[in-house]
């Protein structure tokens, strides 16, 4: 990065004789690229150049916290300005037509990073994009200030919960959060067992705090309005780790927004689940680039 700071990136060229164009694939808060390789390979069979990375702060990219499990950041306009320079590299290096695909708190950073005309695809797509949090029906202003005030009750840094993913689930299987695939969520576990390093438990509170104050300013009139790309979304009404309605309000906003909606048969990792939901999902992504983005030449 800019500033030294080291990430973790990916790089796979596009099968001899294959030019589709290249896809910039961000993964969500707490992963690594490893978990993603499944759809990162069926794209690369399809043509395209695959380019991934750790965010700053997790997996293979260092630590921000006080220790090595609590996910931190001091400000989502970091995540912006890191996303920002690899796009610049990456961009410099590639053919279009170039695609970027994030999921969850990946989805999030890229949104903000176009809203804000730090980088311009030709195409998005967003998997489960982290435009609310729970609880959905409450205001992101008052989660915001609540998290204010938990994060002037000590250090910042601190996790805010205990367990993976959400404190009112924590007796339940992380499973239950993510995918209906045993296999797929299993093979998550191998590569941390292969990689203990890569595996990130909780926020702090300080990332919960600067997660509502970046979901916050893409609320603020006239910043996806101006996100000029086509953008296809895709989201379950199931999900118990982002907000349903933030998303369905946020493609409302999109000048060119589509969305792919699932139900009780979808949790949060769509892309990850079982093959009725994926294939729908990959097919869904296909089509949309297919169509926005049609191969050159």
């Amino acid at each position: 990065m800019p500033d030294g700071w080291g990430v973790r990136r990916m790089d796979w060229a596009a099968p001899a004789g294959l030019r589709r164009g290249a896809i910039l694939f961000m993964p969500g808060r707490g992963d690594a690229y490893e978990k993603w390789l499944e759809a990162l390979d069926q794209w690369h069979d399809e043509g395209w150049q695959i380019t991934s990375a750790d965010w700053r702060g997790q997996a293979y990219s260092g630590r921000l916290g006080s220790d090595a499990l609590t996910g931190h950041i001091g400000d989502f306009g970091t995540w912006v300005a890191d996303y920002a320079a690899l796009w610049a590299d990456w961009s410099a290096r590639t053919a279009g037509p170039r695609v970027a695909i994030g999921h969850s708190m990946g989805g999030h950073i890229v949104l903000r990073a176009v809203a804000e005309g730090r980088v311009r695809p030709d195409a998005m797509v967003l998997s489960a994009p982290m435009l609310g949090l729970h609880p959905a029906w409450m205001p992101s202003r008052l989660l915001h200030f609540a998290a204010k005030g938990m994060t002037a009750l000590g250090d910042r840094r601190r996790p805010a919960w205990k367990g993976n993913e959400k404190p009112e689930l924590v007796a339940h299987a992380r499973s239950a959060l993510l995918t209906h695939d045993k296999s797929r969520y299993e093979d998550e576990l191998w590569w941390r067992r292969q990689h203990p390093a890569i595996e990130m438990g909780a926020a702090s509170w300080g990332w919960v705090e600067r997660a509502l104050a970046s979901i916050r300013l893409l609320e603020r009139p006239g910043m996806l309005e101006a996100v000029r790309v086509p953008v296809l979304l895709l989201a379950t009404r199931a999900d118990t780790l982002v907000s349903w309605p933030a998303i369905r309000r946020a493609v409302r906003r999109l000048p060119k927004g589509e969305l792919v909606t699932f139900g009780k048969e979808c949790r949060h990792e769509i892309l990850r689940e079982a093959d009725p939901v994926r294939d729908r999902a990959m097919d869904a992504i296909r089509e949309f680039l297919d169509r926005v983005v049609p191969a050159r030449g």
